[in-house]
């Protein structure tokens, strides 16, 4: 796959597409289909970049440990349009341990033709032991027609703002939190806007 991604300007992967696949590539190849897919999994450059399969532990193990620059990252994926993220509102006080917290952004096609967006919102944790770096909490599907912008919003729950710890323990911890919305994993390069908000107290959440 390095040779391909070096190589090749875009890579159509079709999974099990079933009878109607041949279809459906055809149609995405040919323009009639704008893709919005979005890789669930991790492409990794190599299998060294992984820990020994002997080792249980999570660190460096999928998106949410791994601290490499993989080859595609989990959520990743093209289009044949262009978006953009704006306006991101979190509150701005502390929120207690145990409320929801909701967030909104605006999304915009600034590209010719019309196409479906995956807005993916990730959280990034306080520094917690067992934390993981960061870790997909909403995702929402949307369909913008060339110029039009759209509100999304999220509301999270307690679980959606959850880690859980070295110990095992499934918390909402008290600390600095960072909220991103966007294409795909903050820092990967694609389209995302980034704003931080606090939580107040900590409570352990039942398994």
């Amino acid at each position: 796959m390095s040779w391909a991604k070096e190589h090749a300007n875009a890579i159509l992967e079709s999974w099990y597409s079933g009878e109607e696949g041949g279809a459906a590539i055809a149609e995405t190849l040919s323009g009639k289909n704008n893709p919005s897919g979005r890789l669930p999994v991790t492409f990794y450059k190599d299998v060294h970049q992984l820990p020994n399969f002997e080792d249980y532990s999570m660190k460096g193990r999928t998106y949410r440990y791994f601290e490499g620059e993989p080859l595609w990252p989990f959520g990743y994926g093209l289009s044949y349009t262009a978006f953009t993220y704006s306006s991101l509102k979190l509150p701005d006080t502390p929120v207690n341990a145990g409320d929801p917290l909701h967030a909104s952004v605006t999304v915009a096609n600034t590209g010719r033709v019309a196409g479906d967006e995956v807005v993916e919102l990730y959280l990034h944790f306080p520094d917690v032991v067992g934390a993981p770096g960061r870790a997909l909490r909403g995702f929402q599907r949307v369909h913008l027609e060339p110029g039009a912008s759209q509100n999304v919003d999220f509301q999270l729950n307690p679980r959606d703002l959850s880690m859980v710890t070295d110990l095992g323990d499934i918390i909402v911890a008290q600390g600095k939190y960072t909220l991103s919305i966007g294409s795909g994993q903050p820092g990967t390069g694609v389209p995302s806007v980034s704003a931080s908000f606090a939580i107040k107290g900590q409570i352990v959440l039942p398994e």
